[in-house]
């Protein structure tokens, strides 16, 4: 019987990337996004189911999950929705902030748990978490983002403990740049004119020739959650890309103040 894998937002990017990879060799795919028809091409796929799920809807993910049981053995989870919030933190609604922590971290915690029960009874399971770059260091105006990633790779850690007694294993992936729209359709910004002009610094440096292009295809992250699902070691985090690994190395290197005065004179020239 050919493995099965669960997808949370799985109509664009890294979720619709890694849906394909997996289906392409062999699995079986539930990929779920908030509108099915988001994504025909996986529809069509013979080895690809396609769900509705806002992860956000408690109800939703309970119905999703009992859905996707009935269907198949589900080996593995891989959580993906999730989106940016960039911009002064001043300037962020309640209703940003609230929506930005319910899709990238409550929504995770949603549907991990309601395949834990099924994961624990079978002794066995893979549950990875898209997180980032910016899960693992900081840049100026993203800290909504980066608060919802940093928690998620600190949960995962703790979670691994306790879910290896009954052999699941619990792994994270961190890319950095994915050329994808994530920049266009995935991001919201806030706005504040009391910080325009460093606003304005740091996307100046984020445009800078030099940093454009470092990031890796949809496609190349894909196989490192390939390598998270199927290469069976005790194994939390997978900082995925050169541009990732490059940027971590050096915060590990240099030490955290360091790197965080390092960024500063980088993008706000301070």
């Amino acid at each position: 019987m050919p493995n099965t894998i669960f997808i949370t937002g799985a109509s664009t990017g890294l979720g619709h990337a890694t849906a394909l990879l997996f289906a392409q060799r062999g699995w079986n795919v539930i990929a779920t996004m908030r509108d099915p028809a988001a994504a025909p091409d996986l529809a069509a796929h013979a080895q690809v189911t396609v769900l509705p799920l806002d992860v956000t809807k408690p109800e939703q993910v309970q119905d999703a999950a009992r859905r996707a049981l009935e269907l198949e053995d589900v080996d593995v989870l891989f959580n993906n929705a999730g989106y940016g919030l960039a911009g002064p933190f001043e300037g962020a609604s309640d209703e940003q902030l609230v929506r930005q922590l319910d899709t990238n971290l409550l929504g995770v915690m949603r549907v991990t748990q309601a395949f834990l029960p099924h994961f624990r009874t079978r002794g066995a399971g893979v549950i990875v978490t898209t997180t980032s770059i910016g899960g693992l260091v900081t840049f100026p105006f993203n800290s909504v983002y980066h608060a919802t990633k940093w928690a998620l790779e600190g949960w995962s850690e703790s979670l691994a403990f306790e879910l290896k007694p009954f052999g699941v294993r619990v792994k994270t992936v961190a890319p950095g740049g994915i050329r994808t729209d994530f920049a266009g359709r995935s991001i919201v910004v806030t706005q504040h004119d009391a910080y325009a002009d460093a606003l304005g610094k740091t996307m100046a440096a984020f445009s800078k020739p030099e940093r454009q292009g470092l990031g890796s295809s949809a496609e190349q992250i894909a196989e490192i959650v390939w390598e998270a699902v199927t290469d069976g070691e005790d194994r939390v985090r997978y900082v995925a890309g050169r541009d990732a690994q490059a940027t971590y190395a050096q915060r590990e290197q240099v030490g955290a103040e360091t790197f965080r005065k390092g960024v500063a004179q980088a993008f706000l020239g301070e």
